[in-house]
């Protein structure tokens, strides 16, 4: 649709309101502030959710295997021959054998339920999440049958460092002269990582494979093997071929079946967001229709002296339809700016109001994650746009199509 100079200039015009017709000029200001707002906050959450379920997919591929495989009986023998031979398979990145278990740590006098795995050193060197992420010590020191390496959240719970002495009690117990016992062992700490997740930062052990081994009573075998798949998203290739390669007697699972509820719960709750936030815009667009019925009410003079000066009806709309479009354009593209910019800095400004507040706004032990991330999806804020686009250009064609249809004699008849 194409709009005349004389359209243009009138439409504007009409929006800068004289004083005595201020009241819809004010009208007209709450609609754009109503429309940037709500495109400004459908952007930031659906941003935030993005990045919450990005980084939370990224810890927890980064920590638990893509594909476990374990076995419906008893140990897993020959472990070695078998992870050699199930990393050749196509799309396989690597396999890692492992042992596992709850225990209850302590130290200190102080103590915590923590969950204990057992790696190989260079399987543990291989999870770049965990072994880039090592806030002090080495991964080179991970090797023997007495060490550990814990998250930091946990150091900090058992108050331990480098080179101190944390005691691993199992529910699992062993026979002795006096009776049934849980197993006692005591590890020195040679690292401690944090990958920026409390769940893992708090309650995560690693220790070597051999030690592992000695203290879950499996000298000869490892309890599963983790598979790490080239592309997460595409497990189900990838566990067709090991489950050929394996044959019956194996169990296998992947991180979607594993997570399958909790990331649909995510995405049920973005969805949700989406919907009401989106009220949001089509309140202001209701603004918009209030604003522009009451404008074509105060200018029907000016209209029926317009129309009889010879302009169309289809000018007449034009004139009212892209008034109130302007509103929603403005509005949108305002709001568009302010949300991308406050995606961008989205932490300095969290900082800065728990600063200003001395309130935490984002609990990591809620949320999982130590800082409030976000991810700006150009498709999405796309869609968000036009979306509010749309809404306001159909706000805009009521009043519009009453302006036109407005008839100069009646509008003149008491002039």
């Amino acid at each position: 649709m194409i709009f005349s100079a004389f359209e243009r200039l009138v439409a504007f015009r009409y929006l800068r309101a004289r004083r005595e017709e201020g009241f819809v000029s004010v009208i007209a200001a709450f609609s754009l502030a109503g429309i940037a707002i709500g495109v400004a906050a459908l952007i930031i959450v659906m941003s935030v959710m993005n990045g919450f379920r990005a980084e939370l997919l990224k810890r927890i591929l980064g920590v638990q295997s893509h594909i476990t495989v374990s076995a419906m009986q008893g140990p897993l023998p020959d472990y070695a021959d078998v992870a050699e031979r199930l990393k050749q398979l196509p799309g396989v990145q690597s396999v890692s054998p492992m042992l596992d278990g709850q225990v209850f740590v302590s130290a200190n006098d102080h103590g915590v339920g923590a969950y204990m795995r057992g790696y190989r050193q260079a399987d543990f060197k291989n999870r770049s999440e965990l072994a880039n992420n090592l806030v002090a010590g080495s991964v080179d020191n991970f090797h023997g049958e007495d060490v550990a390496i814990i998250g930091a959240r946990m150091a900090d719970t058992l108050r331990v460092g480098i080179g101190s002495m944390i005691k691993a009690i199992s529910p699992q117990t062993q026979a002795t002269m006096v009776g049934k016992l849980p197993r006692i062992r005591e590890f020195e700490v040679v690292g401690v990582f944090d990958v920026g997740m409390y769940e893992y930062d708090s309650s995560y052990i690693f220790i070597p494979l051999e030690a592992a081994q000695i203290y879950f009573k499996q000298p000869n075998g490892v309890a599963k093997f983790e598979v790490m798949a080239n592309d997460p998203e595409n497990v189900d290739q990838v566990k067709a071929e090991l489950a050929k390669a394996l044959g019956p007697g194996y169990q296998l699972s992947d991180w979607q079946l594993a997570t399958a509820s909790f990331f649909g719960a995510v995405e049920v709750e973005r969805n949700v967001m989406f919907i009401i936030l989106t009220l949001i815009v089509i309140v202001a667009a209701f603004n918009i229709i209030s604003g522009q019925i009451m404008m074509v009410k105060e200018k029907g003079r000016n209209i029926a002296i317009m129309r009889t000066m010879g302009a169309t009806r289809g000018s007449i709309l034009r004139v009212f339809l892209l008034s109130g479009a302007s509103i929603g354009i403005v509005g949108t593209f305002v709001g568009c700016a302010l949300g991308t910019a406050f995606v961008l800095n989205i932490e300095t400004i969290r900082r800065w109001l728990e600063g200003l507040t001395g309130v935490p706004l984002f609990n990591e032990t809620v949320y999982f994650l130590s800082k409030l991330p976000a991810i700006v999806d150009p498709l999405e804020v796309t869609l968000i746009v036009v979306m509010a686009l749309v809404l306001t250009l159909l706000a805009s064609l009521y009043p519009a199509w009453r302006a036109a249809r407005l008839d100069p004699v009646e509008a003149l008849r008491y002039e």
